[in-house]
């Protein structure tokens, strides 16, 4: 999870080095998505010991793959079809196109670590650890790729307080859920951590709602005091 930490990071130190301006229910979206982005990340689930034997079979699972598939498809229309339509007038969009490929690069950049020891520590390994690990390192470099093509877009038509407010909410949701698809990291959470994850999803919606409302918003904190 602390690959997605400099998403809030960003969205704070905006405002002062960009100076760009969040009304009074953005600064109010942007606290309640960061809260509820700590409080996930916090009862998210453990990360569990697997080896590259494991994650093979589970890159088989039917789950996983009809999972994966039908995220590469949601992507395919939101790149060739909605993207060029509602993209400058959506922020949700590239936010989506970016989180959605964030579920591929976060997992594929785990699953390198576990197969990299097989090829260059422990010797050569096999040919299905060397095909995998081409497969991983292909989904990292594209994944990144496509995604700097789309938050350059998004930086253009809208203000980087707002996009990397969302951007950190729906980035670290979407790594956390495919982490624990793949690794199976959920089935040590606890009724407690559930409940948490539950209220913190809750909050996030809320936070993620008012900064949508608040770009057509008029009141700031200086309106507001006088």
């Amino acid at each position: 999870c602390g690959v997605v930490e400099r998403h809030g990071v960003q969205a704070v130190l905006a405002s002062w080095i960009l100076e760009e301006h969040l009304n009074v229910l953005g600064k109010l979206g942007c606290v309640l998505c960061c809260c509820g982005s700590v409080v996930l990340i916090i009862h998210a689930p453990s990360a569990v010991a697997t080896s590259r034997l494991k994650l093979e079979e589970r890159l088989t699972d039917p789950v996983i793959v009809i999972s994966a598939l039908l995220v590469v498809l949601l992507l395919i229309a939101l790149i060739l079809w909605i993207a060029p339509a509602h993209g400058k007038s959506n922020i949700m969009v590239y936010v989506a196109i970016c989180s959605l490929l964030g579920s591929f690069t976060v997992p594929s950049s785990k699953g390198l670590g576990l197969v990299a020891p097989d090829l260059f520590v422990e010797g050569p390994g096999s040919t299905r650890a060397l095909a995998l690990f081409l497969v991983l390192l292909v989904t990292l470099t594209v994944s990144i790729l496509i995604q700097f093509v789309f938050i350059n877009k998004a930086l253009e038509c809208f203000s980087s307080n707002m996009f990397e407010a969302i951007y950190f909410v729906t980035f670290t949701s979407t790594v956390i859920f495919a982490s624990a698809l793949l690794f199976k990291e959920w089935t040590a959470l606890t009724v407690t951590d559930s409940l948490a994850m539950l209220c913190a999803l809750t909050t996030v919606c809320v936070g993620v709602t008012l900064l949508r409302i608040s770009q057509e918003a008029v009141v700031t904190w200086k309106q507001k005091e006088a």
